[in-house]
């Protein structure tokens, strides 16, 4: 789970604007799901504001809105719960995922809806019910209303519409643990909303907690085409490699993603990680007191750096700085291999200090 903070609660479509648009001028969440490494990233225009207003494309409003509702999330939780969910799950087909080929110039002008219609207005108030809901269940029973509803109107707003829904059930679903569920809605939503990035990235997200890194290279890769400086998407690409053991192209890619959003701390920290891996043991120790100093209640990089200095002959700053650890989870060496993921090497100098073991 490499601090990917996979993704988000980010808005999926785009919103925002004038007579129409104002019934879907809410940030439509389309990626509560974070992959660790999703937080902190600073935001640019308010969330929900039009494009026309910043000068913005349509996508690069998208992923300002995203980016300023990532600030609000913690990832790491999110990633290892799907983690946990990934080891009972069916596995699916990779001819059951729908094809990634993003076409942001397919994305509806929401300005022809017409603010006058009837059903416009009912399937506009039941989304704002589900994103109001008060658990995750009721959500998802909204959004599965939203689908089942309107999913066969013959209406220029219907693929908007029943794709936020469908896109946002998936959110709901992984976050319940129903991950194969979630891929459906993922595909339909990819299917009926080809402009919109956050269900491919969020599929990406879901299936790189089962473990299928190189589909969830492929869906990172798609969004990455059309929005290169998307530091999620570099950010979850760099996990995906490290997933498969690519050491030296999982740093370029978190480096890419620190660098677009500096203050988005958990790329950095994944980046310190593969440096590690690599090899780079000073570097990446230097690197890791610079983030706690700027985030001194980082349990990761904390956790991280006590390993790191222990390997190093440094057993008096790594006692000082294990004591400040207050995750548990970080003296189970089977959980920071596995569902951490942290890489061999530093996992390999965390068990020798928790054993008192000289490397």
């Amino acid at each position: 789970m490499s601090g990917l903070l996979h993704r988000h609660v980010s808005p999926c479509f785009s919103s925002g604007g004038h007579g129409a648009n104002a019934l879907l001028n809410t940030p439509v969440t389309c990626a509560r799901n974070v992959p660790c490494g999703r937080t902190n990233i600073p935001a640019k225009p308010a969330i929900g504001a039009p494009a026309a207003a910043t000068g913005q494309t349509v996508h690069e409003a998208q992923c300002a809105r995203r980016e300023a509702l990532l600030r609000l999330l913690s990832g790491v939780a999110l990633l290892q719960q799907l983690n946990d969910f990934a080891l009972s799950q069916p596995a699916v087909a990779a001819s059951d995922l729908a094809p990634a080929v993003l076409t942001p110039d397919r994305a509806p002008d929401q300005s022809k809806y017409n603010p006058a219609d009837p059903q416009l207005r009912e399937a506009a108030s039941l989304l704002q019910q589900a994103l109001n809901a008060t658990t995750v269940q009721e959500e998802e029973q909204l959004w599965t209303q939203v689908a089942e509803k309107y999913g066969s109107t013959d209406a220029v707003w219907m693929p908007d519409i029943v794709g936020r829904a469908y896109g946002n059930r998936g959110n709901a679903r992984s976050r319940q643990g129903k991950l194969t569920e979630a891929l459906s809605d993922y595909n339909k939503a990819i299917q009926l909303c080809p402009w919109s990035v956050d269900p491919v990235l969020n599929r990406g997200v879901v299936l790189e907690a089962m473990g299928r890194w190189d589909e969830a290279a492929a869906d990172y890769k798609a969004v990455l085409a059309i929005a290169p400086n998307d530091p999620s998407a570099w950010n979850n690409l760099g996990n995906t490699n490290m997933g498969l053991g690519n050491w030296a192209e999982a740093e370029t890619c978190f480096s890419k993603a620190a660098a677009l959003a500096p203050f988005f701390s958990f790329a950095a920290a994944n980046r310190t990680l593969a440096m590690y891996q690599l090899g780079n043991t000073e570097q990446a120790i230097r690197e890791m007191r610079t983030l706690l100093r700027r985030y001194p209640d980082f349990p990761d990089m904390r956790a991280a750096l006590a390993a790191a200095q222990w390997a190093a002959g440094r057993e008096g700053d790594a006692e000082t700085n294990w004591q400040r650890v207050e995750d548990p989870r970080y003296r189970d060496v089977n959980w920071v291999r596995c569902k951490r993921r942290w890489p061999p090497t530093l996992v390999s100098s965390l068990e020798a200090f928790l054993q008192l073991k000289s490397l």
